[in-house]
């Protein structure tokens, strides 16, 4: 691996390494969490792909979030926690466990997709085994749901948190209210996580909210209110950290908002050419985080050009391979088709 020597470089260097030793994220630490952005954002990249050639039939894309989702997992125990993600979160579930093939299974909606059979919209995750509840297509509706997963884990004397995301849109539900209201009284141990991209789908921001931050709204539910770079990996992690630990101290809820952006459309069934120029686009993607972080690690030594491109090499093959294979595995069996959605009735109700 080619270095350059220099003073200002050793000087940088130095200043990294504090940086991350400080908030106690290893050398390997560091470099999984990139490799970990780096598959999150192809996979969405490959997806976007497949609709495009027809071969699934809808897709939703976290493009520009890869940085705030990644950090925030690496502060979650996977099996110990109760993560409920929204419908952008590749870079969680994948920093969870969830394997790529895993994922591909459900862009698919095919019979072995883990989440939901086949059953549900594409990144609407569910795994058993690593505690990663599937969400409503209504947005909002999951966080009532963590505070219920919450109040049952303080009744029970349960250890561990629940974390729960959302997109800027949910803070104009209801069920935003209700959530962090309840959340507030009773002290639950939930990390409320808002992945703020500015657009509930073509509705700016400005236009949702009165107040110019997510985070603004926590004092009104007697929770600290925490609003950070959401492509500062590190500021992401240290708010998210002590988020988790004061849940688990018993000290109650926080909202944490990561302030990022989606770089492509709200869906794949959406033109944002109507409601954004291009040139905001283009100015959010010099923020980009895969690239921000990268620097970060070449800076300290971690991570060299030729090293970079092999990674995201790596991440296209690992994706492409993976949609190659759930594309050729069975689909759900028509027969099935009212499973999970109707009572089933058995011999004790006469049949």
């Amino acid at each position: 691996m080619k270095r350059t020597t220099g003073e200002p470089l050793k000087k940088q260097a130095a200043l990294g390494e504090r940086i991350h030793t400080r908030l106690g994220l290893s050398d390997d630490d560091l470099l999984q969490m990139y490799r970990t952005m780096v598959t999150a954002r192809a996979f969405d990249e490959r997806a976007f792909i497949l609709f495009t050639q027809g071969k699934i039939p809808f897709t939703v894309t976290g493009h520009g979030h890869e940085g705030a989702q990644v950090a925030a997992a690496k502060c979650l125990t996977p099996g110990r926690d109760w993560v409920l993600p929204y419908y952008r979160d590749v870079g969680v579930v994948l920093a969870l466990g969830m394997t790529v093939r895993e994922l591909m299974l459900g862009e698919f909606g095919k019979a072995a997709d883990p989440s939901s059979g086949g059953r549900q919209m594409p990144k609407h995750w569910g795994c058993r085994r690593l505690k990663i509840v599937t969400q409503s297509s209504p947005v909002a509706t999951q966080l009532p749901h963590a505070c219920g997963l919450a109040w049952a884990m303080k009744v029970r004397n349960e250890e561990g948190i629940v974390w729960v995301s959302f997109g800027d849109g949910v803070a104009s539900k209801g069920d935003f209210h209700e959530a962090l209201n309840f959340a507030g009284i009773h002290k639950l141990p939930v990390v409320f996580f808002c992945e703020n991209n500015y657009y509930a789908i073509s509705v700016p921001f400005s236009k949702q909210s009165p107040v110019p931050r997510v985070a603004d709204r926590a004092a009104a539910y007697g929770m600290p209110g925490i609003s950070v770079d959401g492509n500062d990996v590190f500021e992401v992690y240290k708010a998210t950290r002590e988020a988790v630990q004061r849940a688990l101290a018993g000290e109650g809820p926080t909202l944490v908002e990561a302030r990022t952006y989606r770089f492509g459309p709200h869906t794949s069934n959406d033109d944002d050419r109507r409601y954004r120029s291009r040139d905001e686009v283009a100015q959010w993607k010099e923020k980009d985080p895969i690239p921000r972080f990268a620097a970060y690690l070449k800076e300290i030594g971690l991570l060299d050009d030729q090293e970079e491109a092999a990674i995201k090499a790596e991440a296209e093959k690992e994706v492409r391979e993976a949609a190659a294979w759930a594309e050729s595995q069975p689909d759900p069996d028509p027969a099935t088709v009212a499973a999970h959605v109707y009572a089933e009735r058995g011999p004790a109700h006469g049949r």
